[in-house]
């Protein structure tokens, strides 16, 4: 990456930078490939944050699916967390994850999973599991709040069956001639997924992230306190693809000590570990065993620890600074936090980062915990809050006693609870999955790069004002 007719005297932002473009030889986005280098089997640079109200299975699933990985937050309960990257690997590849209902449940528990838009649909079964059928979440608008979806079923919904599928652009063709949009997938009589027809299309351009077992890749996040190595080793027997050491000062003895520990057992699987800023925060941590470093103090939607403390460092600078101190290394970042808008992933690629972690975007979506609340303008949200708040402090430590619970609540800091509304032209991480992806490829494409690695070599980066940034956004209202 070089920077354009410019030397920065000060550190940078991603609304302090934009990309210029160059000549470039590539005739379509579709012709790059934004597989990150990390050795993650991901395909595309995309990260859930192990925040509790970000990934739960169902997210960390569905983002395996098209290719990213979902990191399940450290705050579960060890027996929980092996019942979540168990139940992941145990999800199909080529359809969706079923979203099952008893027959006895209301209208209004199927719409506090899924809002009422076309392509979704929730399946419904009987008190002994088995499937009585499917009902599209489109007609679950119209349904009386107290109405029993086994109620609802307007007898058996033309199905798919997996045998008569080869292939995704098959699977479009038929449901566009039986004039399907939501539909579920049967194998042998039973029930495997559900499939709609943009999930058919995804399939086209998406390649899943899986395991050498052909299952969806699934990453976990853990402490740096107590038997890190019994943990360590818990998780890898659970199928876990990537361990995660997350602590809000990654630059610390304690860290480096349990990386190193880690490190030491072998346990086949990359090793992520941070938070830092700096290139020898970098060097510390990796030269202690770890394969990829994340890199962000502070940047988050929830955070508040810059100003609480007055911490952290501009996340484009301190992104370009740690990315080239770990490919020194033979090592990579993920450039963690401060994402608003697909140009900042890019960005945040173009300085070196081989992965972006995302979250309180993706926290607002079908698939993140939580349930669907609806606000008096009739707006659907899920709530979410900072992993150092209040809230989370309670989830963290609920098997202390008392006292010392109610010292560490004395320290709790972030953003407690916060509305982040489902977007309804996007409700789903698949739709900004689709959003993100084609502006990255696209600025691939602009630079002239095939890949991540020619695109950090080609990126040219520009330094803009306040005014700059505003002048690329799109206008609200007409002229």
């Amino acid at each position: 990456m070089e920077f354009y007719e410019t030397t920065p005297r000060h550190d940078l932002t991603y609304s302090d930078v934009f990309l210029v473009p160059t000549r470039s030889k590539v005739a379509s986005r579709l012709d790059v490939s934004i597989a990150p280098p990390d050795a993650t089997g991901a395909t595309i640079p995309i990260v859930s944050a192990n925040m509790n109200t970000v990934t739960g299975p169902r997210l960390a699933a569905s983002l395996a699916r098209r290719g990213g990985i979902g990191v399940l937050p450290q705050d579960m309960h060890l027996q929980d967390l092996d019942a979540a990257i168990r139940w992941v690997k145990s999800q199909p590849v080529a359809w969706d994850t079923p979203l099952s209902f008893s027959a006895s449940d209301t209208a209004a528990a199927a719409r506090s999973a899924v809002p009422a838009v076309a392509g979704h649909g929730v399946v419904v079964r009987d008190d002994r599991g088995r499937y009585l059928g499917c009902i599209p979440a489109i007609r679950l608008d119209g349904a009386d709040p107290g109405a029993l979806l086994g109620d609802l079923l307007e007898g058996p919904m033309t199905g798919i069956d997996a045998d008569d599928i080869d292939s995704a652009r098959a699977a479009f063709d038929l449901m566009v001639a039986a004039d399907l949009e939501f539909a579920p997938v049967f194998h042998h009589g039973e029930l495997v997924g559900t499939l709609s027809r943009t999930s058919a299309v995804r399939s086209t351009i998406y390649d899943p992230a899986l395991d050498a077992s052909g299952r969806l890749v699934v990453a976990a996040a853990i402490g740096i306190n107590g038997d890190v190595a019994a943990k360590a080793r818990a998780l890898v027997a659970a199928g876990v693809d990537v361990l995660v050491f997350d602590t809000a000062h990654g630059h610390q003895k304690g860290m480096v000590t349990a990386v190193a520990t880690v490190a030491a057992l072998r346990l086949g699987v990359p090793i992520v570990a941070g938070n830092v800023v700096t290139s020898l925060g970098v060097r510390d941590l990796v030269g202690a065993g770890a394969t990829i470093v994340k890199v962000g103090v502070g940047p988050g939607a929830m955070c508040t620890t810059r100003m609480m403390t007055a911490v952290g460092r501009p996340q484009f600078s301190a992104v370009l600074e740690t990315a080239h101190a770990a490919r020194e290394l033979g090592a990579h970042v993920w450039a963690d936090g401060g994402v608003r808008y697909p140009r900042d992933v890019a960005l945040a690629l173009a300085a070196g980062a081989a992965s972006v972690m995302i979250g309180s975007w993706f926290g607002g979506t079908i698939e993140a915990p939580g349930e669907l609340a609806t606000d008096d303008a009739g707006r659907q949200y899920k709530e979410s809050w900072g992993m150092a708040s209040t809230r989370a402090v309670q989830q963290r430590f609920d098997r202390l006693d008392a006292y010392e619970l109610a010292r560490k609540m004395l320290f709790a800091e972030g953003i407690s609870s916060s509305r982040i509304y489902i977007d309804p032209l996007r409700p789903s991480i698949e739709d900004l999955l689709d959003m993100i992806t084609s502006g990255v490829r696209s600025s691939l494409a602009y630079a002239g790069a095939v890949s991540l690695d020619q695109f950090h070599q080609r990126a040219l980066v520009g330094v803009q004002s306040a005014a700059g940034y505003e002048e690329g956004k799109a206008l609200p209202v007409s002229w």
